[in-house]
């Protein structure tokens, strides 16, 4: 997914150190494109926190009606330093990029796309999906691997499931009630991810690993992580150090996302679709876009997002830069 701001803001993620055992993220509303376009609820990055381990951004979105708002169609757009995660609850999108690769994205199943030195890809919609709803997601690439080849992985877990729970694993490992999953996709820092479901009145005990940051983002329901409660739409943060995470649901199902990893210990500058390490180089990269897509004059050798079909519709051009110099966003200690 692109970030469709057209005001994006410029990020210095750093890891951070809060003594609450679990921090509240509320999300802020952005609408992709129009009038009529789709809304989608952004936890990641924000003022209060920029990462969890080395997810930098999480949007939310649906149950969306594509009648009403057109869903997601997103034309070709351009990533540099990092892996997109989509995973979806309802609907289908037609995932292409520059690297050859296409794939559905479908309810269940993990899309990893690392973008690595630079990419470019679209999501549009299958025909016909009616109904859009899941989470899109972006991990930021370590140094030794932000300017590797781009991949493309897709796989469909097995899901943990016992009386009145089930947890998909499709990133990293988890365990709940001697049962454990293993996702065998490959990331360039220890991440996690799963879905996990709950019926009323049920409670588990999630063990995760304990030098690992994690998220809960709660789609629908009512649900207590660490005794602390959720309003659909949070994520709740839990710093390093916990080694269990205790949720209960209320009186109705809930739905929930839960995402994890090692702390980054590296400083990432993060602009529209770009993770970067410096001002000069992001700049470098929306150059480089805009002279390969023809939006502006400049040197489009490289070929760094690579080529796509003459019979798609346009790439997506890069926002206006900001005129004051890309500033670092600290996470509070």
């Amino acid at each position: 997914m692109s970030n469709l701001e057209q005001s994006p803001q410029e990020i210095d993620c750093h890891a951070l150190r809060s003594g609450a055992e679990v921090e509240i993220l509320e999300p802020r509303e952005v609408p992709l494109g129009g009038p009529r376009a789709m809304t989608v609820f952004r936890t990641l990055p924000q003022k209060q926190r920029s990462l969890i381990g080395a997810w930098c951004f999480l949007d939310h979105y649906g149950p969306d009606d594509v009648k009403v708002t057109g869903g997601m169609n997103v034309p070709r757009h351009p990533h540099t330093g990092l892996q997109t995660v989509s995973w979806l609850f309802t609907g289908e999108i037609n995932h292409m990029d520059s690297a050859g690769f296409k794939a559905t994205v479908r309810p269940g199943e993990v899309n990893l796309m690392t973008a690595g030195h630079g990419i470019s890809h679209s999501e549009i919609l299958t025909e016909d999906t009616t109904i859009l709803h899941g989470a899109q997601l972006w991990t930021a690439l370590p140094d030794h691997a932000r300017d590797m080849e781009h991949t493309f992985e897709n796989y469909r877990p097995e899901p943990l499931t016992a009386e009145g729970w089930s947890l998909s694993v499709f990133l990293g490992t988890y365990a709940v009630a001697g049962q454990s999953s293993a996702s065998p996709v490959k990331t360039h820092t220890e991440l996690g991810g799963a879905e996990l479901r709950l019926e009323p009145n049920t409670e588990i005990h999630v063990v995760v690993p304990e030098h690992h940051e994690h998220g809960i983002l709660l789609d629908s329901g009512s649900l207590e992580v660490n005794g602390h409660e959720l309003a659909p739409r949070d994520l709740g943060f839990v710093q390093a150090g916990c080694k269990t995470l205790h949720l209960r649901s209320g009186d109705q199902p809930v739905l929930a996302l839960l995402i994890g990893g090692e702390p980054l210990k590296e400083d990432i500058l993060m602009w529209w679709n770009f993770v970067g390490r410096t001002h000069e180089e992001v700049l470098a990269f929306r150059a480089q876009w805009q002279a390969e897509i023809g939006a502006e004059p400049g040197d489009a050798s490289e070929d760094r997002f690579g080529p796509f079909p003459p019979d798609t519709p346009a790439a997506l051009p890069a926002p206006a830069l900001p005129t004051v110099r890309l500033r670092p966003r600290v996470n509070p200690a």
